[in-house]
């Protein structure tokens, strides 16, 4: 590949700035809602068995920022915040704001890394409230909870994306309790041009209702109809498939996309593509590899035991597939080998800054080595003009 593309990327992250809610909630909400305050690195610890972080007394270590909302408390993390620091470095170690690059928080210095890295444009998932922003779901307050969302989202439209030139995709966050609520949200966001809300991929886990129980209808319906994508990064289920409490977290960093793979058979056997026929999903980080293999085993099932699927699902689960289900990747050649069975128009590429498996800022040598023989067609597709496409891009 002699001339790459500018490229799209449709999965980075946004590190949220420490005065995003402070600025912006009501007065009476404040103190609760969530701010940053600084204690000793060394003050907390992480209770694998809790999902938790939790200060356990005065430490002597240089100070690090810290997330509190309501009663929870979670530092900021140099694996979540690691565009620049040496790979032999990255841990889970908390960091102070003055110690992570100015672009992980400041839109004017995102947009500076974006053009060393060879970006044209990039779409940011949320990072400390989580990629589907489920934090707000699960506190005591949910008019905290809205007014947390509410803030968030006119933050990304107004300053994180604002004055970026297009060059900074607004994705926005719903309220996971309530599906009404949820797409009077999308139908507020999409009023002022936002093409894609971040959803979790399988909010059963969660403790609401699953895509099956037709709780979720409203809120499809909004998507469906104002052409808002439905993207859904991996991990935002807020569970990780594993072997066993004691295996090592890299059991889960491979076996995570299963998270996406079990929420597209969801999606494929549900029937709620064909209730909604304008509904698109997109899936962040999970590669893609593993599709092929997903809709050949659906179809086949479909074949052999149709009496398994709602009555409105009259077609193989693969035909909902096409043209509907994006994924993204930044390093698959598996799936680049069987990008036939992918689909190509259904494939995007991602760089994943600031976090540790982030490409940053060699990125576009990468897509070199990944993509470099490709039709030109079919590298730009997947480099660009697929993203443009999906979510309505001038870019």
């Amino acid at each position: 590949m002699t001339d790459a593309p500018t490229i799209i990327s449709a999965d980075d992250h946004v590190i949220e700035p420490p005065d995003l809610w402070q600025s912006r909630l009501p007065q009476r909400l404040r103190a609760e809602g969530p701010r940053v305050v600084e204690h000793p690195r060394d003050a907390a610890s992480y209770d694998k068995g809790a999902n938790s972080w939790r200060l356990h007394g005065d430490g002597t270590a240089p100070p690090a920022a810290f997330w509190h909302y309501e009663d929870k408390i979670k530092p900021m993390q140099r694996n979540e915040a690691s565009a620049g620091f040496e790979a032999s470095s990255i841990d889970m170690t908390p960091v102070s704001f003055e110690e992570i690059r100015p672009g992980c928080w400041q839109p004017a210095a995102r947009l500076e890394d974006m053009t060393i890295n060879g970006i044209a444009a990039s779409m940011c998932f949320p990072n400390y409230p989580r990629f589907s922003g489920q934090l707000f779901s699960e506190g005591r307050d949910r008019e905290l909870g809205l007014a947390c969302i509410r803030a968030y989202n006119d933050w990304m439209v107004e300053e994180w994306c604002g004055d970026s030139g297009g060059r900074l995709i607004p994705l926005c966050i719903i309220p996971l309790w309530d599906a009404e609520l949820a797409a009077a949200e999308v139908r507020r966001n999409a009023e002022r041009g936002v093409r894609a809300v971040s959803f979790s991929e399988i909010p059963a886990w969660l403790g609401v209702p699953s895509i099956h129980s037709g709780f979720w209808d409203p809120f499809f319906r909004a998507c469906d109809e104002t052409q808002t994508v439905v993207a859904m990064h991996i991990g935002s289920g807020s569970r990780i498939i594993t072997s066993s409490d004691d295996a090592p977290f890299a059991v889960q960093a491979v076996m995570i996309f299963n998270n996406s793979a079990t929420s597209m058979v969801d999606f494929l056997c549900s029937g709620v593509l064909a209730r909604f026929p304008d509904l698109k999903l997109f899936y962040a980080e999970a590669q893609i590899g593993w599709i092929p293999y997903v809709l050949e085993r659906a179809d086949d099932t479909f074949h052999r035991q149709r009496w398994l699927f709602p009555d409105n699902v009259d077609q193989p689960p693969s035909s909902y597939y096409h043209h509907r289900v994006f994924s993204c990747f930044f390093s698959d050649p598996v799936g680049i080998a069987l990008l036939d069975r992918v689909g190509v128009d259904q494939v995007l590429f991602e760089t994943d800054y600031p976090h540790e498996t982030g490409t940053w800022p060699s990125s576009e040598s990468v897509a070199r080595a990944e993509l470099g023989h490709l039709d030109p067609v079919d590298r730009d597709k997947i480099l660009r003009a697929n993203a443009v496409g999906l979510f309505g891009l001038s870019v």
